[in-house]
């Protein structure tokens, strides 16, 4: 095929560079060189035209060996996706059928467990029942018993604060009482004191006046301590 192409460039350069004639549109070409070409191009043609052919039939049988591969490929894929899509089934209805089973199976024993829970339930709120109603009892009886004995313990407590009321109002007398006889006495003691105190501070003045006195008077006109002689 490649001679082809040359041959055809060199007969296309060889019209190109033929000489023209002269106010006409045509030339004067080599006719030894253009048959040349032309020969060069009758033997070559064939050749590439079977290489060619050959060539298209290959391609033709490739293309159907490709294509009968294609649908081969194709109904093998469409058997496996149906074998999948069926075991697909199979199997999501197997699941399905086990998951009813179980849901059943999980209902049943849910009921069975409520009706037991409901049951204990029954139960203990009867024996909290009676426990609480005897618990209720129990507490109603000594609760009357506590307010009976706190009624005669408030009485007591009464009783206990009217005596502590007595005694603290004949203890404040009393201790009015003391408080005023003490004063009393403080204040009679004290005046005795006072008049006696002035009695001794008289006699010592009345000494001491008269030592001064006999300090004054001559030695001979002295008389006993106290009887002093004036004339």
């Amino acid at each position: 095929m490649y001679r082809v192409f040359e041959a055809l460039d060199a007969l296309v350069t060889v019209v190109e560079e033929a000489r023209g004639v002269p106010m006409t549109s045509t030339c004067v070409v080599p006719r030894g060189e253009v048959l040349d070409l032309l020969d060069d191009l009758r033997e070559s043609v064939p050749a590439d035209l079977d290489d060619a052919q050959d060539l298209l039939d290959q391609r033709d049988d490739l293309v159907g060996a490709a294509r009968e591969e294609q649908r081969e490929l194709t109904e093998q894929a469409r058997a496996e996706a149906d074998r999948l899509v069926a075991e697909a089934r199979a199997e999501a209805e197997h699941i399905l059928a086990q998951a009813r089973h179980d849901a059943e199976r999980a209902v049943a024993d849910g009921r069975a467990e409520y009706q037991d829970l409901v049951e204990r339930g029954r139960l203990e709120a009867e024996r909290l029942t009676a426990a609480g109603r005897a618990s209720y009892d129990r507490f109603v009886t000594e609760g009357r018993a506590e307010q009976a004995r706190l009624v005669a313990q408030t009485e007591v407590v009464q009783a206990a604060h009217v005596e502590s009321g007595r005694i603290i109002d004949a203890g404040e007398r009393e201790a009015g009482r003391l408080r005023a006889e003490c004063d009393s006495y403080v204040e009679t003691t004290m005046a005795g004191f006072e008049e006696t105190l002035t009695r001794t501070l008289q006699s010592v003045q009345r000494g001491r006046d008269q030592w001064g006195h006999r300090r004054r008077v001559p030695a001979a006109a002295r008389g006993p301590i106290g009887t002093d002689l004036i004339d």
